[in-house]
């Protein structure tokens, strides 16, 4: 003898696999990124903003210790690599989110 939740159970099956199979579409559709793709952007502009950024510097360093002067190149040279980084990740970020 069979009751009313066990009757029900199929056609719940159905709908789950139905929605599931529509959002699986849907998915491939808009072309969402998953959690890799998203960690892969996080690590891509976070070393185009510090490799410039330390390159800079060092060289601002150098150049403070070999020469004589009464402005910081190593503080003019972190300003400048953090703007060309920023610089940097931005054009990434664009071009990921055209393409």
């Amino acid at each position: 003898m069979s009751t009313a939740n066990e009757e029900h159970k199929p056609e719940e099956f159905a709908e789950e696999i139905r929605e599931k199979s529509l959002r699986k579409i849907r998915s491939q559709k808009e072309k969402r990124k998953g959690l890799w793709h998203g960690l892969g952007m996080f690590g891509l502009v976070g070393w185009s903003v510090a490799t410039p950024t330390l390159l800079l510097l060092l060289l601002g360093i150098w150049i403070d210790g070999t020469y004589e002067s009464k402005y910081s190149w190593t503080l003019m040279m972190l300003v400048i690599g953090i703007c060309l980084g920023c610089m940097n990740a931005w054009y990434w970020i664009k071009r990921e989110s055209e393409g």
